[in-house]
């Protein structure tokens, strides 16, 4: 094998070992060539002419921070505003394997590091922002830096803790508000490894070393903007931003009003103001206005006055509009209020956007040359796929960030996890960072930070509370080596036409009356019963085999799916034509066994389940009373069948199709045979059973909020599987056709 094709192997292993978010990246890559394509040579917003302006003069005073210049003026250099772009985008796929890679570091589940991942390769809107000359993706990388430093390699020493300083200050270089995550830094350093209560020293020398490396960098600008400007400082939007959002609110009634700081107030009541949009910028920025100043004074010096004094004197109010646009980041569907900065701006267009502005068009050909234009299909297929649906809702953000908070807590088994502290700091970095623009002003824009923190911050949460011990790894195809050894204590039986399959694990106290109670023929056909003991330690194997079970022993246990799977291919090579599955706690009627099977009998069916909501149960768990519906609602949603209940556990189905369907879960397996069946094109029928309480002994399931997450993970990844990527189309034909079950059947 040559040197390319053993790397073209590896790639192939990666690929498929990491199916999920390979899926993702190639979605995320089909974007951002659209987007590159469709906007040619790139998108100017009136904020790009700034900074290409700006990138030789690197004047300090602007409205934006000049670090994405010292990016911004290279990459233009080497190929123009097109190379820019692709740049960004490649760094956007980069960053999204980073998030991926950082999550699996910490131990996360591929598919939940990979869903981590997926809003940042996604989210049309961060795809339209790589696509526009703006500080954004410079900026995220910096917050995946941050990220990495703190949370990689365990609890920080003061040489790390001080790196994510510096980066702290280079991220404010590129967006003023990055300076607010030194809060969150230093929450982090301080709580970490609950090391306050035991090495105070060493939480002050590495918290001490973040505020160092950031003073540093903050430090170097403001010396170097008062030897640019000859005045004390770090942005020239200071003022002009405070002003447009104290305007919204001050109630210039009541405010202590000078000549000067009364020309700022705004001519609309209360009520009926503008948005801080307009004031920051159609008003403060209009060099005519507010008129003719007093002398002395600048417009600066008394839009600062008027905007201390609003604060001063009216802290609720503006603390009030600052939490409001705060909480619209978590709205579930992307949208503005009249008074925010118009959400067109960040959507794709199908015409070229901003060309009123003339300076649009000249930057395009100066910098980018050749004129702005657009390609007419990729942007009909942007612009639709990011209308409908193709963005992050806010309120799985929000849900991600209660899960960071709920590990934090210590809820599950967060408690005893390691992960505590990990879930925490980018939760509160990504609060806080979207707590200080909305401070400010609120823009979707602002809130794409959160692509990079939630997520991330929702899956180390969920990592903690569920526990590591519950994500047991997929199983190899059958027969792998523990089915191998466990099938050598069957040995080789004929089984009758129905075979019932039973996994069983330390239920020797419940098992004998379900063996005791099993009817003998079915529809005038023989029934054997075939227990699989997954692993147990007590006696259930004897206690089987005393009431005339096949008993299968496994050496180890794997979880019920494991044992289930290793039942079905034991009774096909038997000779079985049909399986069916219950449980060895006594839960289910075994009397319903005839009315189980009579579909498939008579030709109008190939699987059929019981369902608990059309029949009977006696519940006893709220939680899983809820969990039945909200699953079988998932499940009808991705199929497009209407369930009723995919984890009933008294099933009948040919065993040929039982051996048919892919089976990786070793636990979780109920809705994993549900969906694979049903994409083999399997005729699925539900009918009313009943379902009792144990008879004996305590479920395995374990946690209900566990096991409930684990399940709906087991239903996605085989909905994904078995429907998005197309494998069941291959498995079709691996079952009999009808006509030979009708004459086999009538034998």
């Amino acid at each position: 094998m040559t040197r390319l094709q053993a790397t073209a192997t590896r790639l192939r292993r990666t690929a498929r070992k990491h199916w999920l978010l390979t899926a993702f990246l190639v979605l995320g890559l089909v974007l951002r060539v659209l987007a590159t394509v469709a906007y040619r040579p790139a998108i100017v917003y009136t904020d790009s002419v700034q900074y290409l302006t700006n990138m030789d003069k690197l004047s300090p005073d602007q409205l934006n921070p000049i670090g994405y210049d010292f990016v911004l003026g290279p990459l233009v250099w080497i190929g123009g505003l097109t190379f820019v772009v692709i740049v960004q985008h490649l760094v956007g796929l980069l960053l999204g394997v980073a998030i991926y890679a950082l999550a699996r570091r910490l131990t996360v589940y591929r598919w939940l590091a990979a869903v981590a991942a997926a809003p940042i390769l996604l989210d049309a809107y961060q795809v339209q922002i790589e696509q526009n000359i703006m500080a954004e993706t410079t900026f995220d990388v910096i917050l995946v830096g941050i990220l990495w430093l703190l949370l990689a390699k365990g609890v920080p020493g003061w040489r790390r803790a001080g790196l994510a300083g510096l980066l702290v200050g280079a991220a404010f270089s590129v967006r003023a508000i990055g300076m607010v995550l030194l809060i969150a830094v230093v929450l982090y350093l301080v709580v970490v490894g609950n090391a306050w209560r035991k090495r105070r020293m060493d939480v002050v020398r590495r918290t001490a070393a973040a505020i160092a490396g950031f003073t540093l960098v903050f430090g170097a600008y403001v010396v170097y903007y008062h030897s640019d400007t000859g005045r004390w400082g770090f942005t020239g939007a200071e003022n002009q931003i405070l002003y447009g959002r104290t305007a919204t609110v001050a109630n210039c009634e009541t405010l202590p009003l000078d000549e000067g700081t009364r020309l700022f107030c705004p001519k609309e009541p209360l009520g009926q103001r503008l948005g801080v949009d307009k004031y920051a910028h159609n008003h403060y920025g209009d060099p005519n206005w507010p008129g003719p100043l007093p002398p002395g004074t600048t417009k600066r010096q008394l839009a600062t006055e008027f905007a201390h004094l609003v604060i001063t004197h009216q802290p609720v109010d503006v603390t009030w509009a600052a939490l409001k646009d705060f909480a619209k980041g978590f709205a579930p569907t992307r949208s503005s209020s009249p008074n925010d900065v118009p959400l067109d701006r960040w959507q794709f267009q199908l015409t070229y956007p901003n060309l009123k502005d003339p300076n649009t068009a000249k930057a395009a050909v100066k910098w980018g040359g050749s004129e702005p234009q657009v390609s007419h299909g990729p942007a009909v297929i942007l612009r639709g796929y990011q209308l409908h649906g193709g963005y992050t809702s806010g309120t799985f953000l929000g849900l991600c960030v209660l899960l960071a908070l709920a590990a934090a807590a210590g809820l599950g088994r967060a408690k005893q996890s390691g992960l505590r502290s990990a879930a925490l700091f980018p939760a509160a970095a990504g609060v806080i960072l979207l707590l200080g623009s909305a401070a400010f002003e609120f823009s979707w824009r602002y809130q794409l930070p959160g692509l990079i923190f939630f997520p991330l911050a929702g899956a180390i949460g969920l990592r903690a509370i569920l526990g590591k011990d519950q994500a047991r790894p997929p199983m190899a195809d059958y027969p792998d080596a523990v089915d191998s050894e466990a099938a050598k204590s069957l040995g080789r039986p004929e089984f009758a036409p129905v075979v019932v399959v039973i996994a069983a694990y330390n239920e020797a106290g419940g098992i004998g009356p379900v063996l005791t109670n099993m009817p003998r023929t079915c529809a005038g056909l023989p029934v054997n019963v075939l227990v699989v003991v997954d692993g147990a330690t007590d006696n259930t194997a004897e206690v089987a085999r005393e009431h005339g079970a096949y008993v299968c022993v496994a050496p180890s246990n794997r979880g019920q799916g494991a044992a289930l799977r290793l039942g079905y291919h034991l009774a096909a090579a038997g000779g079985a034509e049909y399986v069916v599955t219950t449980d060895a706690d006594g839960q289910y009627d075994n009397d319903e066994l005839e009315t189980l099977m009579e579909p498939i009998l008579l030709e109008r069916a190939d699987f059929v389940t019981g369902s608990r909501r059309l029949g009977a149960e006696d519940a006893d768990s709220r939680l899983r009373w809820v969990g039945v519906r909200v699953f079988a609602a998932l499940a009808s949603i991705l199929t497009w069948r209407k369930l009723t209940d995919t984890s009933f556990g008294f099933r009948a189905m040919r065993a040929e199709l039982a051996t048919a369907v892919t089976l990786r879960e070793p636990q979780y397996q109920s809705s994993e045979l549900l969906l694979g069946a049903l994409a083999l094109g399997a005729r699925v029928v539900e009918l009313p059973m009943t379902m009792r309480r144990r008879g004996d002994g305590s479920s395995k399931k374990g946690p209900g909020i566990v096991y409930g997450a684990n399940y709906g993970r087991v239903m996605t990844t085989t909905w994904l599987r078995e429907y998005v990527l197309g494998r069941a189309r291959k498995r079709r034909q691996a079952w009999r056709k009808p006509a030979d079950r009708t004459a086999r059947t009538s034998r």
